[in-house]
């Protein structure tokens, strides 16, 4: 490690010490019944529920309070919310494509896992089509930063995310939100729960509605696209038919009909001496002028990124049905725990990729993807010397995918009513795959004394993966290729941890993890099979030390972490041009080397007065990448800011005519590169974000009106880059700008 990271790591320790010093030279003052301080979170971060100041882990945990009051509306939302944490996607409702600490995967085809494990009621959510539609009544999501290779498995060498429904009560309760906004955006929650048997069986319904008419204008129509269209429903039984058994059933569908994404098309071919540039592109300053164009001459004047000329406007399809169970039995010095999960996941996305009036290129991206999973574990109760965590896990994932690109269609043929034009250049790759997973593990925390714990964790995984993929081109007599492959990948995680308490408010820790994400095959678009692979598995060493804290009698929390990660065989995503063909590739780089430090902060001055500040410092290089004959070696890894930060501020006051409540939060990050081969013109510039709100509670807080405002400088909100140069333009993915509505919420 460097010395800036050692010397945070150092400041950090030598804070809790200091601390604990002070503590045992003077005991507090009794503090004033009214005081202020900093509310206890439980988390459920190692498998069981745990205050979140006592578990030796990185985490964020975001609250459903705080959830509503920032109006997290989809996982996307929580990008910046965690530090490190960036969520990008390329689409309506599905793929996010998740970096934690620089670690994440920028493939949006569906066979690729993410690095970052998304665990939905506790059961791990394979397919990106299905992680779009989960954030709605939620109790609290939990961002675990650093691989989890023993409790979570594999595909999270970059972290989790849990996610947690909002589970009925004994008593009956109800609550609704509703509210418009700009673009007549229309957003509305709700739920009821309904204990049924008394102390046994209650049941809750919640739902979500939203609909805009999208943000971004088609100068060509005059229609908006970009705009959201979706509804889900979950359903949640909590069972205890004794006092050592409780069971929890979550059942939840949805649907989401939204625009495909709408691009911001930049034209690459330069049409003048002037514009071109050494690497034979446009140069930055002429994207503009008209100088530069297409390949099929299409030259986009506008600067405005929320404007474009579209010749096709899609529909992005999603339909989402899961079922999550988690039964409990006490046996009193242990647990036996069953998280059984189903998800079933279709898409039908029909996109105009190349975001320009001539026909280009468009895509069809169809998939169907069902995940069933089964996980059993023993653990044991209370917090004894010995605390244990045995496991298996079985998983069975199946994906059928039929996409297609239609390329330059000049020539119209098949059904004029047709939804997508088809051409000349139809290039389809349909394929399936079969992924049966096995897993065994085990955790074991042992109190040393009353202060030192000594963890240690193992975990075995193994992955039969069963592909069969056909290359294919509309007007050929056979396929250009087929491939078929079968292959099991096996790996050994773990973790070695010291956690110190200090004090009663102090806490030091330091861990060694042993990560991997399995290897595979790819399911993107190839015409060669030499580009399927398969990919070997990404490893990960990672080590962590950092200090949890509570100041001034837990009115101050100040946690933070120091972490040096060195990877093998990382996973990439890249794209090269090869003659008039832009190649997708997945592939392995020899190594990168991941290293930062990050300071959590929250405050509570004065009562109905909170205040945050997340910092977050990073550091993320390839060492060793070489890939279809590009060095890529030293270039910063896509999606990774070098310094990021959040704040938020949240006050409350009470009044005649009710409580005031507002809140404001920011988040910045620095710039950031959105391909591996570091271009600048795939880059963006560092973005400060700032959303705000103001209500007014009565009827005994029962009762909520008031604004809100996202975005509101209206910052440009530029979440991808892709490059396409060889049919002459590259897209730009943009978010929202400034946003602004009214709300209403009532609770029973």
């Amino acid at each position: 490690m460097n010395k800036q990271l050692l010397s945070i790591a150092i400041s950090g320790m030598a804070l809790a010490i200091a601390q604990s010093a002070a503590a045992e030279q003077a005991a507090p003052e009794p503090a004033a019944a009214t005081a202020p301080q900093v509310q206890d979170v439980i988390v459920t971060a190692q498998k069981r529920s745990e205050k979140l100041q006592d578990v030796p882990i990185a985490i964020t945990a975001i609250t459903a309070e705080a959830i509503q009051n920032r109006r997290t509306l989809d996982l996307v939302d929580l990008s910046n919310q965690a530090p490190g944490l960036q969520i990008k996607s390329d689409d309506n409702g599905a793929n996010p494509r998740i970096f934690i600490r620089g670690i994440g995967v920028n493939d949006f085809n569906p066979a690729t896992n993410s690095a970052v494990g998304i665990y939905a009621d506790g059961v791990y959510v394979a397919s990106p089509l299905a992680q779009r539609l989960a954030f709605f009544d939620l109790q609290q999501v939990e961002v675990l930063r650093g691989p989890q290779g023993t409790l979570y498995g594999r595909n999270t060498t970059g972290g989790a995310i849990n996610v947690a429904s909002r589970l009925p009560g004994d008593v009956p309760e109800a609550d609704i939100s509703a509210e418009y906004g700009r673009f007549n955006s229309v957003n509305v929650q709700g739920g009821v729960s309904v204990p049924l048997i008394a102390d046994k069986l209650s049941v809750r319904v919640a739902g979500l509605y939203q609909r805009d008419d999208g943000y971004t204008l088609n100068r060509v129509t005059g229609n908006h696209g970009n705009n959201t269209d979706r509804w889900a429903v979950r359903g949640t039984i909590h069972f205890t038919p004794t006092s050592n058994v409780t069971d929890n059933l979550v059942i939840s569908t949805g649907r989401s009909r939204g625009g495909s994404i709408w691009a911001y098309n930049r034209a690459l071919l330069p049409q003048t001496p002037a514009a071109t540039g050494p690497d034979g592109l446009c140069l930055s300053a002429f994207y503009t002028s008209g100088q530069c164009t297409t390949v099929m001459g299409y030259a986009n004047t506008s600067k405005n990124l929320y404007q474009g000329d579209y010749g096709f406007e899609g529909k992005d399809k999603v339909d989402l049905f899961t079922v999550a169970n988690t039964l409990t039995i006490d046996l009193g010095p242990a647990s036996i725990v069953s998280v059984t999960g189903y998800q079933h996941a279709k898409r039908n996305d029909q996109e105009d990729t190349d975001a320009s009036p001539i026909p280009t290129i468009t895509a069809s991206y169809i998939a169907r993807q069902n995940t069933f999973s089964q996980e059993l574990r023993l653990q044991s109760n209370g917090h004894t010397p010995l605390r244990y965590v045995i496991g298996g896990y079985y998983a069975h994932d199946y994906l059928n995918n039929n996409s297609s690109y239609n390329v330059l269609p000049l020539l119209q043929a098949g059904d004029p009513a047709s939804e997508v034009p088809q051409g000349i250049g139809v290039f389809s790759w349909p394929l399936t795959q079969k992924v049966d997973s096995y897993a065994a593990f085990g955790q074991l925390d042992y109190d040393l004394t009353s202060r030192l714990t000594v963890t240690g964790g193992l975990r075995y995984s193994a992955d039969r993966k069963t592909y069969h993929y056909v290359s294919d081109a509309a007007g050929l007599p056979a396929p250009i290729f087929t491939y078929d492959s079968e292959k099991t990948f096996e790996s050994v995680t773990g973790k070695v941890g010291l956690q110190y308490r200090v004090s009663a408010d102090a806490n030091i820790y330091a861990s060694y993890n042993r990560g991997a994400k399995s290897g595979g095959f790819f399911s993107g678009q190839a015409t060669d099979p030499v580009f399927i692979g398969p990919y070997k598995d990404e490893t990960v060493n990672a080590y962590e030390i950092g200090a949890k804290t509570e100041w001034l009698n837990r009115t101050l929390r100040a946690n933070i972490t120091a972490f040096y990660y060195d990877y093998k065989n990382l996973q990439v995503y890249t794209t090269v041009e090869e003659g008039a063909l832009t190649i997708q590739l997945f592939t392995n780089a020899s190594a990168a080397r991941v290293y930062g430090g990050e300071l959590e902060l929250q405050a509570t001055p004065t009562r109905g007065l909170t205040v945050s500040l997340n910092t977050a410092y990073l550091n993320a290089t390839y060492r060793n990448f070489k890939s279809a004959g590009n060095d890529y070696s030293g270039n910063t890894l896509p999606s990774a800011p070098k310094i990021s930060v959040q704040g938020a501020i949240d006050w409350q006051h009470e009044t005649p005519l009710g409580t005031i409540v507002a809140n404001t939060s920011m988040s910045f990050r620095s710039k950031v590169f959105f391909d591996t081969s570091n271009a600048a013109r795939l880059a963006d510039q560092a973005r400060a974000f700032v959303d705000a709100r103001l209500g007014l509670r009565v009827a005994h807080d029962r009762l909520e009106i008031g604004v809100w405002g996202k975005n509101i400088f209206n910052e440009t909100n530029v979440s991808d880059m892709t490059p396409i140069p060889t049919l002459g333009f590259g897209v730009f993915s943009v978010g929202p700008p400034r946003t602004y509505g009214l709300y209403l919420k009532a609770h029973y």
